[in-house]
């Protein structure tokens, strides 16, 4: 964030390894719901990614499909409202393969996860798609309700199969070929 950002905005964030988490490494980062930290998110997103050994093309995908899933509850959850808060939680897993866990939460409007989807594809025109865009990169996404309010997107990326971290065996696994 720059010095001459305005003061509703801002961005946090915490290393984490919480022992209950199958999981290598955890990071949790708190934003405001301002348009103006997608590109910041999107860099950290991809130098995670990078550091973790991901090639460059799911580099990218991790980071778009985490941008457009924060855009859309910035646009739809607080309809640009810059006061609203949200949580990304990025987690390395190692089981059953190589691969990392976005966990995207919120406190904006809430709806039917049933009834989110993307614009029919033959609707040519700008904007719309960030729903299937977000099912086309990833290998998994699911969008629940909070008990407590608002939303929750889980997504989910793995290595290519046979990938192998460098320095790191799970005792007793062989990745799928």
């Amino acid at each position: 964030m720059t010095a001459d950002a305005p003061s509703n905005q801002s961005i946090g964030l915490a290393v984490d390894t919480p022992a209950s988490c199958d999981c290598r490494d955890t990071v949790l980062i708190e934003i405001s719901s301002s348009a103006d930290l997608l590109a910041p998110v999107r860099a950290f997103v991809t130098t995670l990614a990078s550091r973790w050994g991901f090639d460059e093309n799911a580099q990218f995908q991790m980071a778009l499909a985490v941008d457009e899933a924060v855009a859309n509850v910035i646009n739809h959850g607080y309809r640009r409202r810059p006061d609203g808060r949200i949580w990304l939680q990025i987690s390395r897993v190692s089981a059953p393969r190589e691969g990392v866990i976005f966990v995207i939460d919120d406190e904006g409007e809430q709806v039917d996860p049933c009834q989110i989807r993307s614009r029919d594809l033959d609707d040519i025109r700008p904007g719309g798609l960030g729903v299937h865009i977000i099912r086309e990169v990833m290998d998994g996404c699911v969008w629940e309700r909070r008990p407590q309010g608002g939303m929750r997107l889980t997504l989910t990326k793995f290595q290519a199969p046979g990938f192998q971290a460098p320095g790191f065996q799970a005792p007793g696994f062989q990745a799928p070929e």
